[in-house]
């Protein structure tokens, strides 16, 4: 027993070679000569593979489980010539191939030679018209239809990997399955014609087999007429059955594949669990029949014992029903008197909302499917990483998710299933936007830049290198969508840092600098009320990044006062050179737009404290006449180049941006403790309402 086991290790870790040498050897047989006796064995190891190849795809839950089949195809079909060639050659040669063909010929044939030769006729027939056509077409159409769905099936396993529902490995393993589930499909299509030029080649060897026989027969052996036909004839029809039986066992075989969807059952399972699912359907056929039986010049007793047959298995189908209907009733009933109080009904999936979504139309799958050249789902990755490196904050994985109720080329960004923007693209082409302001005329589709409003144009091949030679800035589809989503992150970052991303933030300080966050959370500051600060931050666009300061400073505040406006301010000016950076200009100046000092005053007198923080509370008509000379003096700055910022006193400072945040969202607002000492500043405005 040992030495059984020992032996079929070795065997099996030689497979590769030994798998090589024989498909070598069925090669050599075409030049080899084979005695009768050999030949005898190999035509039934033909037979044996065919059944046993057939048998394996009657018992297969799904294709990819004999995914080998296309390659075992061609190299069955190989060894079926070869052994037709040297039976060829015995025939012709000998007048001999063996026991098995003659058997074989001996027992189709029955004395008659033209019904052997009707006969294998009409398996030649079935095999290559009905069996190898119709899978042929079935693999065809299942090769297409699976690349079409392509897409869609990786765009599904990008949201689930996305949106967290697998993991990184599980969506690699479905990618490998889904790819090979398109060569399956792919190389079944190719193998179909192994099986139809087998049965071609089969027609040809029959028709050589028969007259070089005869012509053999007669001249060289000098056989009569009639004994030289009958003789080849029964060879050669034996020979063509014993390859057309192993091809129609594999061409059947192929079909079965081809046309069996997943299932958790083998094709015995299923066919039987399906066939006998419709009792009534039998109790008609049973009918049907017993009414044709009644007719005199049919054979009665056969068609009436037929319609008793399904009759009696149509009653048995549907008694068997009515048990397993009271059983399940039964069943229920237990269960609901088991059960006492009912359990409330699940709905919390329903609370699930993703913290950033995109959807997308039809025209815009291709910008997630890589074999398609799309790269937007590795341009999402690289979002994150860039806004954890920025901002400071962390940004779940952003779903993906087509929308046929969207049109083809449009998207929609949303915030926690709210949309907050949207856009459309064109695939194929780029979108080319002039920095310049030029009168250039070239063929270009006009559109809208999504993310700033700005006039642009569609453009595709020579175009785009034209605009690009005449100073126009063009970008692809993907870098568009892309642009447009890191804006509204910067836009929204406030609203996408909830309690769970503070927790995560400060646990990864807490990994290196204990000391910080001990001291802090939870004696002092809860994470609400770190997150508030926060949230004031990102929402002016202040840089989080350096957590460690921040919470330092919050650790200083907070001994004073636990106000979040007061902790904010306090925070801001530990990070006075970070904010400060964003604003300076080449030269390393700070260009500052003031408040004229009596505005100042008036707004300072105004500011009340609401249970949304301070707030200056001021007539309408002096707001609205604020706003506008405000505007007015940005404007005229910005004319001059010039990057500027409003710079006022503290107690002004965070109000005030409050007041303006609606109508100037991108104004940096800047108070005097929030300056540097070693930074230049220069006032190039004022803002006054006399």
């Amino acid at each position: 027993m040992a030495a059984q086991t020992s032996m079929a290790l070795k065997l099996k870790q030689y497979s590769d070679l030994i798998i090589a040498a024989l498909i070598i050897g069925v090669v050599l047989l075409i030049i080899i000569p084979l005695p009768p006796s050999l030949l005898d064995f190999f035509l039934i190891l033909s037979m044996t593979l065919g059944m046993v190849i057939m048998l394996i795809t009657m018992f297969t839950t799904e294709p990819l489980q004999f995914s080998i089949f296309p390659s075992l195809l061609l190299v069955t079909t190989l060894f079926r010539l070869s052994l037709n060639i040297s039976s060829t050659r015995l025939i012709l040669g000998d007048g001999a191939a063996g026991k098995v063909i003659e058997a074989f010929g001996q027992f189709v044939v029955g004395g008659n030679y033209i019904v052997g030769a009707v006969v294998f006729i009409i398996i030649t027939v079935i095999q290559f018209v009905v069996i190898t056509n119709g899978s042929g077409r079935v693999a065809e159409v299942g090769a297409r239809f699976t690349l079409d769905a392509m897409p869609g099936k990786q765009m599904s396993i990008d949201a689930d990997l996305n949106s967290g529902l697998i993991t990184e490995d599980e969506a690699r393993a479905k990618r490998e399955r889904l790819q090979k589930e398109a060569d399956f499909f792919g190389a079944m299509d190719g193998a179909s014609k192994f099986v139809r030029g087998d049965a071609i080649a089969g027609i040809v060897i029959l028709l050589i087999n028969i007259l070089g026989g005869f012509v053999i027969g007669v001249v060289q052996m000098d056989m009569l007429i009639t004994e030289a036909l009958m003789k080849f004839t029964i060879l050669t029809i034996g020979d063509g059955l014993v390859s057309q039986i192993p091809a129609l066992l594999i061409s059947t075989a192929a079909g079965i594949l081809v046309t069996r969807a997943s299932s958790d059952g083998s094709f015995g399972s299923d066919l039987s669990k399906q066939f006998l699912n419709f009792p009534k359907v039998l109790l008609l056929a049973g009918v049907i029949l017993g009414v044709i039986g009644l007719i005199p010049a049919m054979p009665n007793l056969l068609i009436l014992s037929m319609a008793g047959v399904l009759l009696y298995s149509s009653r048995t189908l549907m008694q068997e029903r009515k048990k397993k209907e009271i059983a399940d009733q039964q069943a229920e009933v237990a269960q609901s008197q088991k059960q006492q109080k009912r359990e409330p009904e699940n709905v919390f999936s329903y609370f699930q909302v993703d913290p950033l979504e995109i959807e997308i139309g039809y025209n815009l799958i291709s910008l997630t499917d890589e074999s398609q050249g799309g790269d937007l789902l590795q341009r999402l990755a690289a979002v994150r990483r860039q806004c954890a490196s920025e901002m400071g904050i962390l940004v779940r994985p952003i779903r993906i998710r087509d929308n046929m109720q969207l049109s083809y080329n449009a998207y929609v960004i949303k915030i926690r299933g709210v949309e907050v923007a949207n856009g459309d693209l064109m695939p194929g082409h780029h979108l080319a936007m002039d920095p310049m302001g030029q009168d250039l005329k070239f063929n270009g589709i006009p559109t809208t830049e999504p993310t700033f409003n700005l006039p642009a144009w569609w453009v595709t091949g020579q175009d785009r290198e034209f605009v690009e030679l005449n100073g126009f800035t063009v970008v692809d589809c993907s870098t568009v969508l892309v642009t447009h989503l890191t804006e509204i992150i910067r836009q929204y970052a406030h609203e996408l840092l909830g309690r769970q991303e503070v927790k995560e933030l400060v646990d990864v300080v807490k990994e290196k600098q204990p000391a910080v966050v001990e001291e802090l959370v939870p004696d002092m500051l809860s994470l609400g009320e770190i997150q508030k600060v926060l949230q004031n931050l990102l929402k002016e666009r202040v840089p989080i990044r350096d957590l460690v300061t921040i919470l330092e400073a919050l650790a200083d505040g907070a001994r004073i006062n636990k106000d979040p406006d007061y902790l904010t301010d306090n925070v801001r000016q530990s990070l006075s050179r970070s904010i400060c950076q964003r604003y300076t200009g080449e030269q390393g100046k700070l260009s500052v737009v003031t408040l004229h000092p009596k505005l100042e005053q008036n707004i300072q007198e105004a500011i009340q404290q609401t249970q949304f923080g301070a707030y200056p509370v001021l007539e309408p008509q002096l707001v609205r006449k604020l706003l506008q000379k405000l505007n007015t003096v940005i404007e005229d700055v910005t004319m001059r180049g010039a990057n500027p910022v409003l710079l006022c006193s503290p107690r002004v400072r965070l109000p005030f941006r409050r007041l303006i945040e609606r109508h100037l969202p991108n104004l940096g607002v800047l108070s005097l403790n929030e300056i540097p000492a070693n930074l230049e500043v220069e006032a190039i405005g004022t803002v006054s309402i006399d």
